[in-house]
C-alpha cells in the first residue's frame, strides 16, 4: 500500500531529499513525505519548485522494485487524479491549456531497486510565471492527495502497454510543432520505452531526454 507511513512536515528544504534520507535509512515501499512548504524544491535538470506556503501538494514516495515504466505511469496517474482535463507535456510536466500545473520527478538507483517519485501540483495558487497555472482551488491539498494515491496506486501496477496507451492519450506535444537545442520537428508520440519522436527534415528521431518546446 502506497502513502503509509507518512511523514508531514510544516516546512522543509525538499520532500525528494527527504524521501531519500528515509530510503537509506530502510523505509519500507510506499512511505509518502508530504509538506507545506519547500525552502529548496527542485525539478528536472536543476530547475527549483517554487509554490507560496500551503498553495501546493508538495510529495515525494518511496519506491521499492519500482516498475519500468514508473515516470509514464506516474503522468497518467496524475492527470486521473486532477479535477480537470490535463494532458502531458513531455517528459515530466502536467499541462492545462498549455500551462504547467503540476511536474514530476523521479530520482533513485534502479540498480539497488529503489526510487523516489516527486510530485508537485499548484492547487490554489500558482509561481508568477506566464506558463504556470493552477487548479484554482477546485479540490483541497488533501482530497487531492487522496485522489493521486488512489491512482498511483492502480497505475503503478498496470502493465506496459496499458500505460503506453493511456500516457499517448494525453500526449501534449502530439502533431505539435516542437524545438530542442539540437533541432526541431513535429511530434509524432512517444516509442515503448518513453522516448520522444519528433518527425524532422532529416527523418524520425528519438529524444530520451532533455527540454522540448512548443514552436508557437
Amino acid at each position: 500500500m502506497i502513502g503509509r507511513p507518512r511523514v508531514h512536515h510544516r516546512v522543509t528544504d525538499s520532500t525528494n531529499e527527504r524521501a531519500r534520507a528515509l530510503t537509506a535509512a530502510g523505509a519500507p515501499h510506499g512511505t509518502l513525505v508530504t509538506a507545506g512548504e519547500q525552502t529548496a524544491g527542485r525539478g528536472r535538470q536543476g530547475r527549483t519548485w517554487a509554490a507560496p506556503p500551503g498553495s501546493a501538494l508538495l510529495m515525494s514516495l518511496v519506491l521499492r522494485d519500482p516498475p519500468e515504466a514508473l515516470p509514464l505511469a506516474a503522468a497518467v496517474a496524475v492527470c486521473e487524479a486532477l479535477p480537470v482535463e490535463a494532458a502531458i507535456k513531455w517528459p515530466n510536466d502536467i499541462w492545462i491549456e498549455r500551462r504547467k500545473v503540476a511536474g514530476i520527478l523521479v530520482e533513485g538507483r534502479p540498480q539497488e531497486g529503489w526510487a523516489v517519485l516527486g510530485i508537485g501540483v499548484n492547487v490554489s495558487a500558482a509561481p508568477p510565471l506566464p506558463e504556470a497555472t493552477s487548479l484554482g482551488g477546485a479540490v483541497g491539498v488533501e482530497d487531492l492527495l487522496d485522489r493521486l494515491l488512489t491512482a498511483l496506486g492502480g497505475w503503478l501496477r498496470r502493465p506496459l502497454p496499458e500505460v503506453l496507451t493511456a500516457w499517448r492519450s494525453r500526449d501534449a506535444l502530439l502533431g505539435e510543432a516542437v524545438r530542442w537545442q539540437n533541432g526541431s520537428g513535429k511530434g509524432v508520440g512517444i516509442d515503448d520505452a518513453g522516448a520522444l519522436l519528433v518527425d524532422t527534415d532529416s527523418g524520425v528521431v528519438a529524444l530520451d531526454a532533455g527540454e522540448v518546446h512548443l514552436l508557437r
